[in-house]
């Protein structure tokens, strides 16, 4: 493969993928490499057309019926699975309706990436940040079908690294502890974050870890609200995040939610009291409809999870400070109601104080089981994480043995060797890769770029 000819496309679904796939492809096409965009999302449409950009407009290809559309060709689990994040994620399940903007996307897809292949005898790769919208979906499974790399991107463990999954939704499994030596950056890094006890936040979701009242109330986010507004319906622009009503509606559910959580809400019990910590999972995340769906319902598993504990022990859990009050309301009165050995913790207490005091913690695949491994608690992993094949955690294959491996690890916790986590986490550093997402500084470019190079060519 000639690296310097390889053709990129970039999916992009809003403004600020846009600006920073933009820059990216501009440092790819310094060394050679050819760069298109497929944007759902007119404006981004019109801004790289403007700007002398290879850009095709997926809406351009829109349609309300399935003609020319053979939904049997794509190897997917089934199509309501592949309905089902944007379902969850949009509250939106008019399947018809649904099917109907999959069929436009699969078609505008197969038309465009045709195309581009048509015009090149070198590889063509497509890029997007791992998502499970329909947009997403379409470019996958269209690029698949036709033997076309797609590497998904998403934040890794460590703050400035990023991974890339290749051809598939699953996690980007590490396995180990392998290493040998373990760099000084690494070891500097993971002594900073316990030191500090810094969560691992990416850039592109600083803003999402805020209170509802604060993002409700925040200028930048009224701003976007009335572009967003006047694009869909005085401009009759089209884009993926386009449900308006609904955006602000969960917002204030949100906040009333917030309101009466925290009427529930528990500092961590006195250091005589014992507790099994399970972190909440942002509903409708990703992580959930397409890693590991079967735990989609978490507060089924939080009521099997309190019934599995030994007498004696709390089970805490927290939402996740990015979606506080995004839990439901009426399903978690009647859990904290029925489950008088759950306590909910107020979100704004520092995951790594609760943490650094589990006796155990249990999650589907949340980053929060990494730190926990990383303060040598013991994990139990109930889905597809990174982490999920490492030696150090307990994989459950099979709730029904929860109550044992929980009565197990509680009566005889691992002792764990920080020099062996130390080794999982530096195998963990080498198959991530330098760079942010959305972070439009020039050196991060410039390594974001060069790290989508190292990662195309290895492939």
């Amino acid at each position: 493969m000639s690296k310097e000819k390889t053709a990129i496309v970039f999916a992009t679904l809003a403004m600020n993928q846009t600006l920073f796939f933009e820059a990216v492809g501009e440092a790819l096409e310094d060394v050679g490499w050819r760069v298109a965009f497929l944007c759902f999302h007119e404006r981004s449409h019109e801004y790289l057309t403007m700007r002398g950009k290879r850009s095709f407009n997926m809406f351009d290809f829109h349609t309300e019926r399935r003609e020319g559309v053979d939904l049997s060709i794509y190897k997917w689990p089934s199509l309501r699975f592949i309905l089902s994040h944007e379902m969850a994620a949009f509250e939106s399940y008019d399947s018809a309706r649904l099917e109907a903007k999959l069929c436009s996307y699969l078609k505008a897809c197969e038309t465009v990436l045709e195309e581009l292949c048509a015009e090149t005898s070198t590889e063509v790769i497509v890029v997007q940040e791992l998502g499970g919208f329909l947009s997403n979906v379409a470019c996958f499974y269209v690029a698949r079908r036709r033997g076309i790399d797609n590497f998904f991107v998403e934040p890794s463990f460590f703050r400035g690294r990023v991974f890339f999954v290749r051809n598939g939704f699953g996690a980007c499994r590490v396995p180990g502890p392998f290493s040998q030596v373990i760099r000084p950056e690494v070891t500097q890094y993971l002594a900073d974050t316990i030191a500090r006890q810094r969560a691992v936040i990416p850039v592109k979701d600083m803003r999402h870890y805020r209170g509802p009242f604060e993002k409700l109330t925040d200028a930048h986010n009224l701003r976007r609200l009335i572009e967003k507004f006047v694009d869909k319906h005085l401009l009759g622009k089209q884009e993926e995040f386009s449900h308006l009503s609904g955006h602000v509606m969960r917002h204030l559910r949100m906040w009333r939610n917030a309101q009466e959580f925290s009427r529930y809400y528990h500092p961590i019990p006195h250091p005589g009291q014992r507790f099994v910590y399970y972190p909440l999972h942002v509903p409708a995340d990703v992580a959930l409809t397409f890693r590991s769906p079967q735990y989609l319902d978490q507060y089924t598993l939080i009521d099997y999870l309190a019934r599995s504990l030994p007498a004696g022990y709390l089970l805490l859990i927290k939402e996740h400070p990015a979606l506080i009050g995004a839990a439901d309301r009426r399903r978690m009165r009647e859990l904290l109601v029925r489950c008088d050995n759950v306590r909910l913790l107020d979100p704004r207490i520092n995951n790594y104080e609760v943490l650094s005091r589990a006796d155990a913690v249990v999650t589907v695949n949340s980053k929060s089981g990494a730190e926990a491994l990383l303060l040598g608690r013991p994990v139990i992993v109930l889905g597809d994480a990174f982490y999920t094949d490492c030696a150090l955690v307990r994989k459950l294959d099979s709730l029904l043995a929860l109550p044992e491996i929980l009565r197990e690890i509680l009566n005889a916790p691992p002792q764990l060797d920080p020099f062996n986590i130390h080794r999982y986490f530096q195998d963990v550093w080498e198959v991530s890769y330098p760079g942010e997402l959305y972070d439009v500084s020039k050196d991060n470019v410039l390594l974001f770029a060069q790290s989508l190079r190292s990662v195309v060519s290895v492939s």
